[in-house]
């Protein structure tokens, strides 16, 4: 029994998860730093403050810019008291001015500040610092004592006391308000959650089930990203995709009606003239002989049909290769267009050739000519009742211009567009044609194996010119041959 892959998660109920994860994540943090940590938040900050202010301390008292009214000032502004002590660990300001209920230094016997600057004295770097609780309440104070100048040649003694203001009641109002306010927001992020996560799901699941239209072949579907950028720019993508698939089914369905009538009519000529050599013809060298000359016409027909399916085929895989050599663009062009004047004297047809002289190229000489030839070939079966085809050669800044030109009815805008297409023939500016519109196909393919600039100028009523430009980067300096 065959397994059924394992299907992925809605990109609606990922969309949701993550939102939620991201609500319970800033409920976790909005908790820890409000409620779990905000004592040791606070005490950890009016440490840092402490340090801070003694640090500006002693750089005023060592600038002799310590009074009792900068220092009043400053354990206003900062809640902090302040002492300081000489080398002999006497009181050099006494008082506390900010009041001495708040500070523990003086709540407590004169001797703690002597013992205060002995312990910033033993300490490792010279610094004490330590919480302690308050005789008369249940809250902390901060100490901080620091030697002032070095341990080994102490200048003074600098002692701070700051009360650490107890958080618990804090805490508990915010508790409380946040347990509302998480069960009020949780609700509301559920909810906005899946509105948001079906909002953004619904244009890619509405895109999926069109999708899924489109591969069982209904190509005519508008796709709809319901106004979001990156859901607008897919539905383009697949509206746009799915018109080319249209046309490219088209354009096969095109091949293989024109293909199946190109190839039926010659075999079905090869059997009849088998047949004909065969029961009537086979005695007769004459009839045989042209029997045999109609089936061979029809071989090289279909051989050629084969081919042309075969080289395109190639040049699409990057298969075929460039074979480049170096030859007189001027006299190749002499020669095909020789080639095909022996067929005015049967069909009417007249090649008129003009050139500006000499031009050696280095190219691949066979591809170059099958794309002349597929040129030429096009003109004779859009020229117009005059039957003219005019080739032209000329030199220019860019290269080396080669054009095809006829004097048929010419085409529109569409028909522009789409003339090099696999499997086009234009039906509106055309005589009876022979052949599956692939020629120009391989024109446009052998040319950009080149990298050559090529296109077509042409206007109704006024016949059509084909060209393409072999680039200087090709074009040798040296006398032709």
């Amino acid at each position: 029994m065959k397994r059924k892959p394992k299907r992925n998660s809605s990109l609606r109920l990922t969309i949701w998860l993550w939102f939620m994860a991201f609500v319970v994540l800033t409920f976790i943090l909005l908790w820890g730093f409000q409620v779990w940590f905000m004592q040791k938040f606070y005490d950890g900050m009016k440490t840092k403050d402490v340090m801070r202010l003694s640090n500006q301390l002693i750089s005023m008292i060592q600038n002799d810019e310590a009074t009792y009214e900068s220092l009043k000032e400053l354990e206003y502004r900062n809640g902090v008291c302040v002492q300081i002590l000489d080398r002999q660990k006497r009181k050099l300001f006494p008082e506390c001015v900010i009041g001495e209920k708040y500070c523990a230094i003086h709540s407590r016997s004169e001797n703690h500040s002597l013992e205060y600057a002995l312990l910033a004295n033993a300490a490792e770097n010279g610094v004490y610092i330590n919480r302690i609780p308050k005789t008369d309440t249940q809250s902390m104070t901060l100490i901080y004592a620091r030697v002032i100048g070095t341990k080994s040649l102490p200048e003074g003694y600098l002692i701070l006391n700051a009360p650490l203001a107890p958080v618990e009641a804090t805490v508990s109002i915010i508790r409380r308000q946040l347990i509302i306010i998480t069960i009020i927001l949780e609700v509301i992020g559920f909810i906005l959650s899946i509105i948001v996560s079906d909002r953004l799901a619904k244009p890619i699941v509405r895109v999926t089930k069109d999708a899924e239209q489109l591969a069982h072949g209904r190509y005519d579907i508008q796709f709809n990203g319901n106004g979001y950028d990156e859901a607008e720019r897919l539905a383009e993508t697949l509206t746009y995709a799915s018109r080319e698939i249209n046309r490219v089914d088209t354009m096969q369905r095109d091949l293989i009606a024109n293909a199946s009538h190109d190839l039926r009519t010659p075999l079905t000529m090869l059997k009849a003239y088998a047949e004909m050599i065969r029961d009537l013809s086979g005695d007769n060298p004459v009839k045989r002989a042209e029997h045999l000359q109609v089936i061979i016409e029809e071989t090289d027909r279909l051989t050629a049909l084969v081919n042309d399916i075969l080289d395109l085929s190639k040049l699409e895989n990057g298969k075929m290769k460039l074979e480049r050599t170096t030859f007189n663009m001027e006299q190749r062009l002499s020669d095909i267009t020789d080639r095909y004047r022996g067929l005015s004297e049967v069909s009417g047809y007249t090649f008129e050739l003009e050139t500006d002289g000499p031009a050696v190229v280095s190219c691949d000489a066979g591809k170059i000519e099958q794309v002349i030839c597929n040129l030429m070939n096009n003109a004779m079966n859009y020229t117009g009742e005059d039957k003219k085809i005019f080739v032209k050669m000329a030199h220019t800044d860019e290269g080396i211009r080669i054009s095809v030109r006829d004097t048929g009815q010419g085409m529109d805008q569409e028909t522009l567009s789409r003339i090099f297409d696999k499997y086009y023939r234009s039906e509106n500016y055309k005589r009876e044609v022979r052949g599956t519109g692939l020629g120009l196909s391989i024109v446009k393919a052998i040319l950009r194996l080149h990298d050559y600039a090529f296109g077509v100028d042409s206007t109704v009523g006024e016949g059509s010119t084909f060209w393409f430009v072999i680039h200087s980067g090709d074009v040798e300096t040296a006398a032709a041959e």
